[in-house]
């Protein structure tokens, strides 16, 4: 097997434990208007409200959002360390003629990276559960000051502020409930959630 095949999986490494960086991708456009009013009356009992931006603003999801990329670089230096002897394994073998003596440290080279792959899949995995906990945690959190503000407007309906293509924003629920939310709890602990290896081959 020619060594080059190692040095191309370094790309493809790359490629899936890249995954891993993706912790908090979508957060911050969130915090952007989702389309430039268009002004009219305002519907009375017809409010908005925009979760990803209760995400992006709130000092607990910037507090969460911090730690998720902390966890996340920590992830990644798990698969950097364990990357560089590989590759340089992978260069100390390339050009070398194929003979029966070098051919059980190729193919154990070639267990080493597949095995990097999914480790790096995994850790991928792992992070993303830790988000997804992290975020119904503040979810919960915000609920009960999402209803307050809702009363307090005199809401009959509430409506994702994405969905609404234009139109009066004076019931935009979201800054106060931003506001109600930093009043009520500021951080959340976050740690790395462990899942089960999946078997190799496994979707």
């Amino acid at each position: 097997m020619n060594v080059r095949i190692f040095i191309a999986a370094t790309a493809l490494l790359g490629a899936a434990s890249s995954v891993v960086a993706q912790t908090t991708g979508g957060t911050g456009a969130a915090a952007t208007p989702a389309a430039q009013p268009l002004g009219g009356p305002l519907v009375a009992g017809v409010c908005l409200l925009s979760r990803e931006a209760i995400y992006a603003n709130a000092v607990v999801g910037k507090s969460v959002s911090a730690r998720l990329q902390e966890l996340a670089r920590a992830a990644q230096a798990e698969i950097d360390a364990e990357r560089k002897p590989l590759e340089a394994e992978a260069k100390a073998l390339e050009g070398k003629p194929e003979t029966p003596q070098l051919a059980p440290r190729r193919q154990a080279l070639v267990s080493k990276w597949q095995a990097l792959q999914l480790k790096a899949a995994h850790n991928g995995r792992e992070i993303e559960a830790t988000r997804g906990k992290a975020l119904m945690r503040i979810a919960t959190a915000a609920q009960p000051v999402i209803a307050q503000v809702y009363g307090q407007k005199k809401c009959g309906l509430l409506f994702d502020r994405g969905s609404a293509l234009g139109g009066n924003f004076g019931n935009d629920l979201t800054v106060d409930v931003v506001k109600g939310l930093d009043a009520t709890v500021l951080t959340i602990p976050v740690e790395r959630e462990r899942l089960p290896q999946q078997a190799a081959g496994a979707q």
